[in-house]
């Protein structure tokens, strides 16, 4: 089969979840993004996105209740550490407004599923590993892991302690944490560009793709770990990775639309819409948490984009035209 014909085949299968129609294994990652308004900024309370649908889920689950991702194919049914954390965090707020009991079991188990699949990796630092291989600009061979998945599990290890007090929740968040001390080369999950930038890097390749929905919610793990201990580290941090996206935001305006990341490729990765429409929510959140003014303006800018149809035709055609390109 030619590589072209592959290429297409692959397009047709995920097309209908970038751009809505139909469920398909990218479904539970396509929920509507929506900020969550009860979340406070300066105590870890609710998640600061709301995550509704994907608390209900429909399956499938393990036997204990925590969701799989259907891959299909070769993949399967697959545990995803981050889809584990995003399930926990929409029960968590649910929880919080109703304090039922259903939704306390599915955070807490999600979060003691957290606890017990965090192990070392061959540098010995402890991360959340995803078990199958996964295409991406190179093949990542599991085992693998991810800023995204260390700092969202981190934000609900945090809530599940803050709710019982229970320590591993909190040991676990600490081991996750080391994760982004360590460079990349190190087996960590952060990276220092030429210009001294810090970036919480969502998929390990090289050269780092800077992945911009990815090390947004990375940024929120490590802010829920200062929230939650006051540790001077955490808050160096996150305001150092703050101030790498101010300085980079641009970058990722095409003047149409945003990118999707930084990939050094010819043919730029415009992002989809539905991740265009998270970066426009994570960027009110980001404005919310640091009070900077120019988070709100891109926000603004890239919303702006979205109303109109040459600039979504424009941006549909350049994320066509990459993936059949690139993968």
């Amino acid at each position: 089969m030619s590589i072209l014909v592959k290429r297409l085949q692959y397009y047709r299968r995920i097309l209908p979840a970038y751009l809505g129609w139909g469920r398909s294994q990218l479904t539970f990652w396509h929920d509507t993004p929506e900020p969550n308004p009860a979340a406070t900024v300066h105590q870890l309370g609710e998640y600061y996105m709301q995550f509704s649908q994907k608390a209900d889920y429909a399956g499938p689950h393990d036997a204990d209740g925590i969701p799989l991702l259907d891959y299909r194919g070769q993949i399967g049914r697959q545990y995803n550490p981050i889809a584990v954390a995003q399930w926990g965090l929409g029960n968590y707020n649910l929880f919080c407004r109703s304090r039922s009991e259903e939704r306390k079991t599915r955070f807490l188990g999600a979060a003691d599923w957290l606890c017990r699949t965090l192990e070392p990796n061959a540098h010995g630092v402890w991360v959340w590993n995803h078990q199958f291989d996964w295409e991406y600009r190179s093949r990542l061979k599991a085992p693998w892991y991810s800023g995204l998945a260390q700092g969202q599990g981190i934000s609900l290890l945090l809530r599940a302690y803050r709710e019982t007090h229970a320590p591993q929740y909190r040991e676990a968040a600490t081991r996750a944490l080391h994760s982004f001390l360590r460079p990349v080369e190190q087996g960590g999950v952060s990276f220092r560009d030429a210009q001294g930038n810090l970036w919480f890097e969502e998929y390990i390749v090289a050269p780092p793709t800077h992945i911009l929905n990815g090390f947004l919610w990375a940024m929120w793990g490590v802010y829920d770990y200062f929230l939650a201990t006051g540790e001077p580290e955490a808050q160096r941090l996150f305001d150092a990775a703050v101030q790498t996206v101010l300085a980079n935001l641009q970058r990722y305006d095409l003047g149409f639309w945003s990118l999707y990341e930084l990939s050094g490729t010819r043919l730029p990765m415009v992002a989809s819409p539905f991740y265009h429409r998270l970066h426009i929510v994570q960027l009110g959140i980001m404005q919310r948490l640091t009070g900077e003014k120019a988070f709100a303006d891109f926000a603004d800018r890239w919303d702006s984009y979205t109303h109109s149809r040459a600039k979504r035709t424009r941006a549909v055609c350049y994320k066509g035209a990459f993936k059949l390109c690139y993968y």
